[in-house]
């Protein structure tokens, strides 16, 4: 399956799945195991969402132990059951739903409690959590964080504790949320590029290199954009793009020349 489009966080709770289902001796990820790498993962709106909602990993561990109990294999391949790969395609719909170019965590909980008959379904019914309950969670906590990245107020358009780097350079999100920036149009790749790999958690500085008037430019300017219509991954939601004027930078130094 291609995941190009998941966020880190999303990916790595794939990943956790997968060593949830080799721990529990499963030979196979299925719901329970996507469930169980939501929680543990620890840090994305899924995750926030479960423990608002009273759930813990021990408590979710004990239930799908106690429904499908622990196998006895040490498993070297762990394909997704069909629940399991229905609840990735149902995420990709989520948030093609939202209007959200990549798929987080938030949109895999989604994706897991839209399918609704798996094993996770049937966790979080025996431990007191109802699937509309724990969607309106979600949708809160997504909503409170579009709010943030859209409010006039938010830390998008509101100067940080910054002032140095304030009058050295120019905040293109704050631009782009007055309207000051133009479309961007034909950089959609690049753009999606830069996004993926400031989203990793290493090696996370995109470069862009090419002569002047190529566009590199237009690629920050169009990931402003972005920041500020939130069509990025959780991970950039309330961050800045600043674009230093090296005028004022090396004004009055001996490096003026040289730059």
């Amino acid at each position: 399956m291609m995941f190009g489009r998941f966020t880190e966080r999303a990916q790595r709770v794939l990943s956790l799945a997968q060593e949830e289902a080799v721990r529990l001796g499963h030979n196979s990820i299925g719901t329970e195991h996507i469930l169980l790498g939501l929680i543990r993962e620890g840090d994305g709106i899924a995750a926030k969402a479960l423990m608002s909602l009273g759930l813990s990993l021990e408590k979710i561990q004990d239930e799908v132990e106690a429904l499908i109990g622990r196998g006895h294999e040490k498993p070297t391949n762990t394909p997704y059951t069909p629940r399991a790969k229905k609840v990735i395609e149902l995420s990709m719909d989520e948030a093609r739903k939202l209007g959200h170019t990549y798929v987080g965590t938030e949109h895999i909980l989604l994706g897991l409690i839209r399918e609704g008959e798996g094993v996770a379904a049937r966790v979080l019914n025996n431990l007191g959590i109802s699937l509309n309950k724990a969607r309106q969670q979600v949708l809160q906590l997504l909503g409170s964080s579009e709010m943030l990245a859209g409010n006039p107020q938010g830390s998008v358009n509101k100067h940080a504790n910054t002032p140095t780097l304030d009058s050295l350079a120019r905040d293109l999100t704050a631009m782009a949320k007055d309207g000051a920036l133009d479309p961007v149009v034909g950089r959609e790749k690049e753009i999606e590029r830069v996004i993926q790999v400031l989203s990793r958690r290493t090696k996370n500085n995109p470069v862009l290199i090419g002569e002047p008037g190529v566009g590199k430019t237009a690629i920050a300017e169009g990931l402003a954009q972005r920041i500020v219509n939130n069509e990025i991954p959780e991970t950039l939601t309330d961050k800045r793009v600043m674009t230093p004027d090296m005028g004022t930078v090396v004004a009055g130094t001996k490096y003026r020349g040289e730059f």
